[in-house]
């Protein structure tokens, strides 16, 4: 918890001064003498809000939730119903909400490829800046916990320096764009839903996510050891989305929102229980645009 310090007035106000000082371009008129006289307004110009609820233009990068994978027919890609620019209105993509349909369609791009881990966003950033859009959303980590053993999850340590390597692509290049970063899912919680479905068992035997869904039926210790220990991955990767978030001011982290959302039959696909479906799609949406505009 921040300890909160007690300064004299004096202080405060010195430090206010130099805060204003060395605003720059956040901060209105911050160059300008102060009128003198009686007329003279009584406050000091006011920082300009670092965060727009209303941006422009928005580009996703990220992995295949965000490519609608499985959402419209079995292991295909489904972009016109992606959470974050698809057009589909069954979602209301987080694009087509902050923008309208018919800008969304001009101003909204998607890097996301399905499989993608960490260590592919920071292309993927470097892509999403040549539009030079106004607010980047990211959704990634999963696919660094799914993986064909637990040995060969992405190590914390590497994910850290991956996520910061494409923060710190999107800094160099545009300063001023707004980040929004989606936790990873729960894969325990999928893992409990889909555990159900022998369809979606039948699915999962293609290779999606064996450190968690492989041998799906086994109540072992050592495969519940197994699914615990990615699901404590996932944690920890959550950590690492949200204190580099957090040293960001144009980057907000949604807290946990998409970690604890309870993905039930109506927000998973039909055919692997495992990525979102339509609705699911449509779920994120609305956690991303809540994130962004409160």
């Amino acid at each position: 918890m921040r300890k909160r310090r007690h300064l004299s007035r004096a202080v405060l106000a010195a430090v206010t001064t130099a805060v204003l000082g060395v605003a720059g371009c956040d901060a209105v008129g911050g160059n300008s003498p102060e009128p003198s006289g009686s007329d003279a307004p009584s406050t000091r110009p006011k920082p300009t809000p670092t965060w727009d609820r209303s941006p422009a233009s928005v580009a996703a990068v990220g992995d295949s939730i965000t490519t609608g994978f499985d959402a419209c027919s079995v292991l295909s890609d489904c972009p016109e119903v992606s959470w974050a620019t698809g057009s589909s209105p069954r979602v209301d993509s987080l694009a087509v909400r902050l923008l309208g349909r018919a800008k969304a369609a001009e101003r909204s791009w998607n890097y996301a490829v399905t499989g993608a881990r960490m260590a592919d966003v920071p292309g993927q950033m470097a892509h999403a800046v040549t539009r030079r859009p106004e607010l980047v959303a990211v959704m990634a980590g999963a696919n660094d916990a799914c993986r064909d053993t637990t040995d060969a999850m992405t190590s914390v340590a590497d994910f850290r320096t991956q996520f910061e390597d494409a923060m710190g692509t999107l800094r160099e290049a545009l300063p001023r764009t707004q980040v929004y970063v989606a936790s990873v899912p729960n894969l325990m919680r999928l893992w409990e839903q889909g555990r159900t479905s022998p369809m979606g068992k039948q699915v999962w035997k293609l290779g999606i996510c064996p450190s968690m869904l492989g041998d799906a039926d086994s109540l072992t210790a050592a495969a519940n050891q197994r699914r615990e220990t990615v699901q404590e991955r996932v944690e920890a990767y959550n950590d690492v989305l949200e204190q580099v978030c957090a040293k960001d001011r144009r980057c907000r982290f949604d807290d946990g929102a998409v970690y604890e959302f309870r993905f039930g039959g109506k927000q998973l696909s039909q055919w692997d229980w495992f990525h979102p479906s339509v609705n699911g799609q449509a779920r994120l949406a609305e956690i991303a645009y809540r994130t962004v505009t409160n």
